[in-house]
């Protein structure tokens, strides 16, 4: 079990020579070391090492913050150290982890020979350095996240310290075990949430919302499994789709002030979602269930853990996040409990196939005993056509719509799939295949398009080389794409009779800009309707996909109908969602593998048959259980 703070002070005092000025201070999960002497804890294999192996917690050295330069001093000396060719643009600063990151066109120069300017920076400033190659699209997102946790540097190390506390807190007496709680996504596609229950502490899974219900939008958070809010250990997000991340403010409107675990894209993305859903709400008369405070109170709380890292959330649970290879940042969550008595991996939303962006979901962990698994397309036949054939499928639509002089429209998410559309479309341009017409990004995409380009890391390995080197081939610069910035430029773009390309959101038609477009562009033949995404019941994606010839639309605020001529098809290979044969494939290649296989995020027959399958074929215990179900797993 953990050790509690006084423990764990008592264990590094014994390491450290006397002669060492240090104070032990923490860090949400990890542990931080106050010193002004660097050099005496060495690295890896120094001081620094030997305490890590003890506590067996992460290690992190901060300067005290009186070593440390004002921000305005620091910023002066980092121009005059920085040569010019480093090309320097933003700076960040955190005085919470005392760390400055440096945004620069060539980082090579920035950080010097053996690292010479990064030393000159730290010992003339006290702050450490960070060096980021400088994005090739600036987001606004990003620039206000690392703002404004800066400016509440005082508040967030109070938080780490008090999430510290918690998970080092003195631990009961008495036998262990664990349960999973379905609070939503059980038997249906939406808002997300699973609660993992223990006899020492309760961890939350994500908390989605139902997009496509205005009537039962939210998990059951009045379970008593869940109640209090204020008494939960930690919040844990697989992703940033709203169905997953969609009512985290939620908790903090309620009362809870704990930690939310997550991907630093996760982060950035949710933040631009859930501002979004509330704008979205407040232009269609719904009054979202929380305001823009608790959304700001909520990325206060944000403690950020990059994949293949594994930290401490509660005393008896660690977490480490894998690629899940849906979204940016997306992840699959394994948790070990007590010591490694159990492990449950929660899947998210994942694919099991490579990506224009993302590389296959993992499936390389430690042990897994419960698999809590996605069944979005989990019966027999849901087949989806590779990446290559929805390429091809898009090339034939995109061909024969520019060719009858046509307007093609993509409903499409901002997250996501728009990016890997936007490359398909960029490489046919590029190859020649199709003479280039304009490509219209409208709503999000810009900048969910911008927030990717900051988070090189969790793309591949071609795609992170391509935004990192100046060559010309970063598909997201690439000059037919044009975002649409105002009403009266769309409202252009609607009345140009020229052939032109638009990628909207939503991407199911249930709002936003798209539904201009379709408004006045569906009725004509020459046109093209594209659906790229997930249509889920309910929405007005899925009844054009059931062939309806013509929609109720309110306009100008009276309800009319509109007649759909416009060719439509559904491109199902863009799917950031494994498909009946990839799902299989992700468990077969799990190994040892689990005794417990959780089957949601499906209808009861995909979540059925998907269950029945994998028992058969492994001989393992599989649930598909209803929400406000529990399933014992230790």
């Amino acid at each position: 079990m953990t050790l509690t703070f006084k423990e764990i002070k008592d264990e590094i005092e014994k390491l450290v020579p006397k002669h060492v000025n240090y104070s032990v201070d923490l860090e949400a999960g990890n542990i931080a070391l106050i010193t002004s002497d660097f050099e005496a804890f060495g690295g890896g294999d120094g001081l620094i090492g030997k305490i890590a192996k003890t506590v067996k917690r992460k290690i992190v050295i901060r300067p005290p913050l009186e070593d440390i330069k004002s921000q305005e001093d620091a910023l002066t000396i980092i121009k005059e150290i920085l040569p010019d060719e480093a090309g320097l643009g933003d700076v960040y600063f955190d005085e919470c982890s005392r760390e400055v990151i440096l945004q620069c066109e060539q980082p090579g120069d920035a950080v010097g020979r053996k690292g010479a300017n990064i030393k000159d920076i730290r010992d003339q400033t006290g702050w450490s350095v960070i060096v980021e190659r400088k994005p090739p699209l600036f987001s606004r997102t990003v620039h206000d996240v690392r703002e404004y946790r800066n400016q509440n540097s005082e508040e967030r190390r109070k938080l780490l310290k008090e999430f510290g506390l918690n998970i080092h807190r003195p631990t009961r007496t008495g036998a262990t075990w664990a349960r999973i709680t379905a609070l939503g996504s059980y038997r249906e596609v939406g808002r997300a949430c699973h609660l993992v229950t223990t006899n020492e502490s309760r961890v939350m899974i994500d908390v989605g919302v139902n997009i496509a219900s205005d009537t039962d939008p939210m998990p059951f958070f009045t379970a008593p499994e869940a109640l209090p809010l204020e008494k939960l250990d930690a919040v844990v997000l697989t992703h940033s789709h709203l169905d997953h991340a969609g009512m985290l403010p939620v908790l903090f409107k309620y009362g809870y002030r704990g930690p939310v675990y997550c991907t630093p894209p996760t982060r950035d993305l949710m933040l631009l979602l859930q501002t979004d859903y509330l704008k979205v709400g407040g232009a269609e008369g719904k009054r979202a269930p929380y305001d823009m405070e608790d959304i700001r109170t909520c990325m206060l709380h944000v403690v950020d853990v990059n994949w293949n890292e594994t930290t401490d959330i509660a005393p008896d649970v660690k977490l480490t996040f894998h690629n899940a290879g849906h979204i940016l940042g997306s992840s699959s969550v394994h948790l070990n409990i007590a010591n490694g008595k159990h492990n449950v991996v929660f899947s998210g939303d994942q694919k099991y196939e490579k990506s224009w962006l993302f590389d296959a979901a993992n499936t390389i962990f430690p042990r897994v005993e419960t698999l809590v698994l996605e069944s979005t397309y989990g019966a027999t036949g849901d087949y989806q056509p590779s990446r290559q054939e929805a390429n091809q499928e898009l090339q034939d639509i995109v061909s024969r719509t520019i060719l009858r002089g046509g307007k093609l429209i993509c409903p499409v998410f901002a997250v996501g799939r728009s990016q890997e559309v936007m490359i398909a479309i960029d490489e046919l341009f590029r190859s020649g295949t199709v003479k280039p017409v304009p490509v219209w990004l409208d709503g999000m995409i810009q900048e969910a398009t911008a927030i990717h380009a900051s988070h090189p890391d969790y793309l591949t390995n071609a795609l992170r080389k391509s935004l990192l080197t100046d060559d010309g081939q970063n598909p997201f610069t690439s000059e037919w794409f044009r975002p649409v910035k105002g009403r009266e430029l769309r409202e252009s773009i609607i009345m140009d009779t020229s052939p032109c390309i638009v990628l909207a959101t939503s991407g199911m038609l249930n709002g936003g800009p798209v539904m201009d477009y379709f408004k006045s562009w569906a009725a004509e033949e020459r046109n093209a309707l594209c659906f790229v995404g997930y249509q889920a019941e309910g929405t007005l994606g899925r009844r054009l996909q059931k062939g309806f010839s013509e929609v109720p639309l309110i306009i100008n605020g009276k309800t009319e109908m509109v007649k759909v001529g416009c060719e439509m098809v559904t491109i199902d290979g863009f799917s950031g969602h494994s498909d009946y044969r990839q799902l299989i494939e992700f468990v077969d290649q799990i190994n040892p593998k689990p005794k417990n296989i959780i089957c949601h995020h499906g209808d009861y027959q995909k979540c059925n048959e998907l269950g029945h399958t994998l028992r058969d074929k492994y001989r393992c215990r599989t649930y598909a259980p209803k929400n406000l179900e529990t399933v014992r797993i230790l």
